[in-house]
């Protein structure tokens, strides 16, 4: 004889009503106020639509540190004849152990007789068995957070342009430099150099930044990348982002056509030792005037 729907909803409050006396503490069990009474108004009047499909969450306390585990269940109408679908999810779990967890929480709730209920087994397998998933957890980002203590690095861009001289672009300039805690310099006139460093994905960002929507003249000509076990502001060679305007040759002040002294330039790239970047940026050797 077929089972009906109306069979199925019943075993389902039973259900609950046996979880909530199981769990009676507040917070124990997350269920929508109306839920309950959505199902008892259809059993009344079964020539009425169909209720929303029953869905609670129920928080267990795994292992003697009590790991909150959260066991989320949604019941389709025809549960138990069906199967309920399951997520149990943890903040203290790894996408990869999670899946794994819900992988055997399935597979087992599989192996149980067909329309039997089979919640009370999900809560007591669930305790029974995530905890080893959570210590494997554990371990995971121990050696994550010491890998990545390892490979903490330090990026520097060198950037070359034909000229930096409007006011507008010098401020996207400095602004992005700051907001991304970037240290360097801005070399303004012709050539325009900047150098920038810190993270690898801040200094990516700032390139993105002043590139768009299309500066022509602008190329990045060099970039160190040093990885250090300490830290990275151990490796910085400036202390904040410079504005450099070395007196241009000829006194033609802030125009277009000056050309700016670039001995002084090498003498400053010098005292931050990093005099060999003269010739990757200008493919000259740089050799300062007696």
């Amino acid at each position: 004889m077929a089972v009906t729907v109306k069979e199925c909803l019943e075993l389902q409050l039973l259900e609950v009503e046996m979880l909530l006396s199981m769990f009676p503490k507040r917070g124990e069990i997350s269920l929508d106020k109306d839920a309950v009474p959505s199902v008892q108004r259809y059993l009344k009047n079964t020539n009425g639509s169909l209720p929303p499909q029953l869905e609670y969450c129920i928080a267990l306390d795994v292992g003697e540190a009590k790991v909150k585990v959260e066991l989320q269940v949604h019941l389709p109408h025809m549960y138990p004849q069906v199967a309920p679908q399951l997520f149990a999810r943890s903040d203290a779990l790894h996408r990869q152990q999670q899946l794994q967890l819900n992988t055997r929480l399935t597979s087992h709730i599989s192996s149980l007789d067909s329309g039997d209920l089979c919640i009370c087994e999900a809560v007591q397998w669930v305790k029974d068995n995530s905890l080893p998933y959570l210590e494997n957890s554990k371990i995971s980002s121990e050696c994550a957070s010491e890998e990545v203590r390892v490979k903490e690095s330090l990026h520097r861009m060198w950037i070359y342009s034909h000229h930096i001289y409007r006011q507008e672009l010098r401020k996207k300039i400095f602004d992005s430099a700051k907001k991304l805690n970037l240290t360097g310099f801005c070399l303004t006139g012709k050539p325009g150099v900047i150098c920038v460093e810190g993270l690898r994905e801040n200094c990516e960002e700032f390139w993105r930044v002043i590139r768009y929507p299309n500066w022509k003249h602008i190329s990045c000509k060099h970039v160190d990348d040093i990885e250090t076990e300490g830290n990275i502001d151990d490796l910085r060679l400036f202390h904040g982002f410079e504005d450099l305007q070395f007196q241009a040759h000829g006194g033609y002040g802030l125009r277009n056509d000056y050309h700016m002294d670039l001995g002084q330039f090498l003498e400053f790239l010098k005292q931050h030792q990093s005099g060999h970047i003269f010739q990757i940026l200008f493919g000259v050797e740089g050799k300062l005037s007696d």
